[in-house]
């Protein structure tokens, strides 16, 4: 394994457990990014069509993040997820299917259609679910950890959020709570510059969300989220300390969505200078240049693999399409508020 080290601005060394990996593995994650990026082109087209119903918040851009930290982790820990969930739930390892047939409100959804795209959840992958209310990821992750400490079950909980959560009461009331007992869950802020349409420019007036560690006595650090492998090698290093019982974490992980909040978001807040400078930081292209150039794939192999992965989105998206919606008889069950 390589010894090489990373070291950020805060000063931590984080050992390069990526290199150590075997080159299925490595390649996976590049499958798992073109999975998201495809899944979510197809969604905006679902969208564009008028098929999703209610309101949608797509991933595309941040694929970095998601795949990188929940390859980091054990394939039985947890996540807890945010109303840009998607990305979260196809790195944990969903049916594409079933993910789709839910977006399209249909039966064989996850939540059998009446979740939608900000309710998704697969227990059983430990994903439990994504949120509609804005930080309410944080709470259900710090019950979760604290479900996990009790038990002693080895396992830890990865918490998404964005920069907007932050600045809600739960996020500091949870990450107090988490510190006091030591709880097992890295708490992971996908700052992708705008809350909604507010930059954090404006919403904070410290230079990283990360430093709000420091009024918890908490470990904590600011990452580049569109670089895979910092954010696999970051992530594996503190949820080894979080599954020793070395408390919780706080990692600010930089990145950018390259839609629109919503489906119904103007985007008049920024700039298609801002949006091209972003997309060139692409995370796709820059973890696939490092695999062609270490000769873990060829060119060939890249693009059979991204052909191979839109071929499985069409046929998820064929099942969703051709999926029965629920019948008005079900509307109440498995309604519990």
């Amino acid at each position: 394994m390589s010894k090489k080290l990373y070291k950020d601005v805060n000063g931590y060394k984080i050992e390069d457990r990526f290199t150590g990996l075997s080159n299925d593995l490595k390649i996976e994650m590049l499958r798992k990014m073109y999975e998201i990026r495809h899944f979510e082109n197809e969604a905006e087209q679902f969208i564009i069509r008028g098929m999703i119903h209610g309101t949608c918040h797509l991933y595309t851009g941040e694929e970095a993040t998601a795949v990188g930290a929940i390859c980091a982790i054990q394939s039985d820990d947890y996540i807890t997820s945010t109303h840009r969930g998607h990305g979260h739930c196809i790195a944990k390892g969903a049916d594409l299917n079933i993910m789709m047939a839910e977006l399209l409100g249909k039966k064989t959804g996850y939540s059998k259609g009446k979740g939608g795209s900000m309710h998704i959840a697969d227990v059983r992958s430990g994903n439990l679910g994504a949120n509609g209310v804005v930080g309410g990821s944080i709470g259900i992750a710090t019950g979760g950890a604290l479900t996990c400490k009790m038990k002693k079950n080895g396992k830890i909980v990865v918490c998404f959020f964005g920069d907007g959560a932050a600045n809600q009461g739960i996020f500091h009331s949870s990450i107090n709570i988490a510190s006091i007992w030591d709880l097992p869950v890295v708490y992971l802020c996908e700052n992708n510059v705008y809350g909604m349409s507010t930059s954090v420019k404006e919403a904070f007036n410290i230079k990283r969300i990360s430093d709000r560690k420091y009024a918890y006595g908490i470990e904590g650090l600011t990452i580049d989220g569109n670089d895979l492998i910092e954010v696999f090698n970051t992530i594996s290093y503190f949820a080894g300390r979080c599954r020793t019982g070395k408390g919780p974490v706080l990692v600010e992980s930089l990145t950018y969505r390259w839609s629109g909040h919503s489906k119904s978001d103007a985007q008049v807040y920024r700039t298609r200078e801002e949006i091209k400078e972003w997309k060139e930081r692409d995370p796709i292209k820059r973890y696939r240049e490092i695999l062609i150039s270490r000769k873990i794939i060829t060119e060939k192999d890249d693009s059979d693999l991204e052909k191979e992965v839109m071929n499985k989105i069409q046929k998820a998206s064929e099942f969703a399409r051709e999926s029965p919606f629920p019948d008005p008889s079900e509307v109440e069950d498995d309604v519990y508020a």
